[in-house]
């Protein structure tokens, strides 16, 4: 009988457990992507052109920032798979029960921000327990190679999310709900096909044990994700890029209606940053085989601060779209490099902690620059606000490229 040490031995594409994994992590993605789309419209249709659609939206990311650390913790004390597996159930659930309240027209506001909530600490579970599952399916050779893999099946799906979900709704107003529910409710039956508990097979590497106190648990990641000075400039200079990411969006969105772009063609900015991601994606395992991970995190935050300021120059949608791919481009590499360094260098039982204490992180940095970028383009303009967040970035690169220990990792 195989284990899971001999199986995180194959290649990816014989790696019956990982492709298995991805395999219905890819649908439930498609899903999620058709549902959000729907869910902006499904607000402003019972709420009017108000704030109540940030507001959805926004307890998404308030789940993951006040249950974060608790779902890191959690998901190193129990069963990985079994996590993996009921998340998907209660969120097929869910998306279930708001696509029967929409075809009954019994749909209410309160009722999608329950949903909104539910998914939200669900998918920071899932995600916490995926991420410290995965170098025990595939081994610490293969991993940034699994990392971008999932990374490009991340930016495929944003590129054809979008059309997705407006062809879902075009069919019903419940159907986006209806096929997310679908999608997570397969991915559990691909959970149930994989077996055991998804753990490093080191016997020192025990899961934490109940009888102590949660929070003990939970600053002893942080503090491993503190303490080592590698991790910790990394991780911080992930939320640098990350609040740049934030305020990103509402000032490409803002440079695109002066250039005088419409909604489709705002979309298609867009959707150049999906593909450039893509192509990043494609080329990130290569590039972490060949070079330090200190040289891809310099170069990497380097690139993007040269590029970023480009938006603001850029004299039509088309040229947008252009300098959203070249600058997305930089993430993926950045990310799998990074990621995977913090997975090799993180024991078995701390890898969900530790995850959830930099994702937590990166989130509030993501949830802060987005208030950001609408108070810089009140206040300056979104030209101004572009270039404001190109010396940003060249900050963080300078900073993270003035630590000796950081160009050294590797």
């Amino acid at each position: 009988m195989s284990t899971f040490g001999d199986v995180a031995r194959r290649p990816l594409r014989r790696n019956r457990p990982f492709l298995i994994l991805t395999s219905g992590q890819a649908v439930s993605s498609i899903g999620d992507q058709i549902q959000g789309f729907a869910l902006l419209l499904v607000v402003t249709a019972l709420a009017g052109p108000s704030g109540q659609a940030g507001l959805v939206l926004g307890v998404n990311t308030a789940a993951y920032l006040l249950f974060g650390l608790v779902s890191g913790a959690l998901a190193d004390r129990w069963d990985r798979r079994r996590t993996m597996l009921w998340c998907e159930v209660g969120r097929g659930v869910a998306a279930g029960a708001v696509a029967l309240a929409m075809a009954l027209e019994r749909l209410t506001l309160p009722m999608l921000y329950g949903f909104a909530l539910v998914t939200g600490i669900l998918s920071t579970l899932f995600q916490a327990a995926n991420t410290a599952a995965l170098p025990s399916i595939v081994g610490s050779v293969l991993l940034p190679r699994a990392l971008a893999v999932g990374q490009g099946l991340s930016s495929t799906v944003r590129v054809t999310g979008a059309s997705l979900g407006a062809l879902a709704w075009g069919v019903g107003r419940a159907v986006p709900f209806a096929v997310d529910a679908v999608s997570f409710l397969l991915s559990a039956v691909s959970l149930g096909l994989i077996k055991g508990p998804l753990r490093g097979q080191d016997p020192r590497q025990v899961p934490a044990q109940s009888s102590r106190r949660l929070s003990a648990e939970i600053r002893e990641g942080l503090g491993r994700l503190w303490n080592d000075p590698v991790l910790r400039r990394l991780t911080l200079a992930q939320a640098g890029d990350s609040l740049r990411y934030g305020a990103g969006y509402l000032v490409i969105v803002a440079l695109a209606q002066a250039v005088g772009a419409s909604a489709t063609q705002t979309a298609y900015v867009f959707t150049g940053a999906a593909v450039g991601a893509l192509v990043g994606a494609a080329a990130a395992d290569r590039l972490a085989a060949r070079y330090r991970l200190g040289r891809i995190a310099v170069v990497m935050l380097m690139v993007e601060a040269a590029v970023f300021p480009l938006y603001a120059v850029a004299p039509s949608w088309m040229v947008l779209a252009a300098v959203a791919a070249a600058e997305s481009v930089v993430v993926p590499v950045y990310s799998v490099a990074v990621n995977a360094y913090r997975m090799r260098v993180t024991p078995d039982a701390a890898r969900g902690r530790v995850a959830a204490a930099a994702q937590t992180l990166v989130t509030g940095a993501l949830s802060l620059g987005t208030m950001l970028g609408g108070v810089l383009i009140a206040a300056y303009g979104a030209r101004t606000a572009t270039f404001t967040l190109g010396c940003w970035l060249a900050v963080v690169a300078v900073l993270t490229a003035s630590s000796r220990q950081v160009r050294q990792a590797g």
